[in-house]
C-alpha cells in the first residue's frame, strides 16, 4: 500500500477482532516501526511490550474491558522512561506519540487494525495496574496500549476537515 494511502486509510478500530494469530514477523515489523520513530535528543526511551499470551491479554482486558482488548490476538504496551535533557524540559509525550503513530501506520499497512487506547489506559489508575501486571521496570511509565488484530468489521477513518480549514500555504 502506498504511504499516503496508508495515512488516509488508518482509522481507530473499536470493534472485535477475528481469531487469527499475528505472525511474529509482522509483530517485529510493527514494533520496528515504533523503534524507528523520532526521539528527542535521540535518547530512544520509548519501550514496547508485545503481549501475545492469552492469559495476560485476558488480564489486561479485565483492567481495560472493551471489544478490542477482549478479542485482540496482540496487545502492544507502549511505555516511556522519563528523561529531562535540561531541568524541567521533557519530551515523554512527543516521543511515545511519534512511536505510537508509526505503529498504527504499520498496522494499517500490514492489513490489521488497532486503537490508540490512551484515555482508557490513563483512566482509573489503569496504567499502574498494567505496569504491575507485566512487572514493568519502575523507571518506565505505561503510556498507552494498542489492541491489534484482523478486524471483524470495517475500519472507517474519521472524516477530516478540508485542507483549507486546517492549513495554509504562505507565499
Amino acid at each position: 500500500m502506498d504511504f499516503f494511502e496508508v495515512v488516509k486509510s488508518r482509522g481507530s478500530y473499536r470493534g472485535a477482532f477475528k481469531d487469527i494469530e499475528i505472525p511474529e514477523e509482522d509483530i517485529r515489523k510493527i514494533i520496528e516501526a515504533g523503534i524507528c520513530a523520532p526521539s528527542a535528543g535521540n535518547f530512544q526511551e520509548t519501550f514496547f511490550i508485545a503481549v501475545k499470551d492469552a492469559k495476560v491479554r485476558a488480564a489486561i482486558a479485565d483492567i481495560i474491558p472493551s471489544k478490542g482488548t477482549k478479542t485482540a490476538p496482540l496487545i502492544i504496551v507502549v511505555a516511556e522512561q522519563h528523561v529531562e535533557p535540561m531541568p524541567g524540559l521533557t519530551f515523554d509525550i512527543e516521543d511515545y506519540a511519534a512511536a505510537t503513530e508509526n505503529i498504527l501506520l504499520a498496522i494499517t499497512a500490514l492489513g490489521y487494525a488497532g486503537l490508540w487506547a490512551d484515555g482508557m489506559t490513563r483512566a482509573n489508575g489503569n496504567a499502574e495496574k498494567i505496569k504491575a501486571l507485566l512487572d514493568i521496570d519502575p523507571s518506565l511509565m505505561v503510556k498507552t496500549i494498542i489492541p491489534v488484530g484482523v478486524p471483524e468489521g470495517e475500519v472507517k477513518p474519521a472524516p477530516k476537515k478540508s485542507f483549507k480549514e486546517r492549513a495554509a500555504i504562505l507565499k
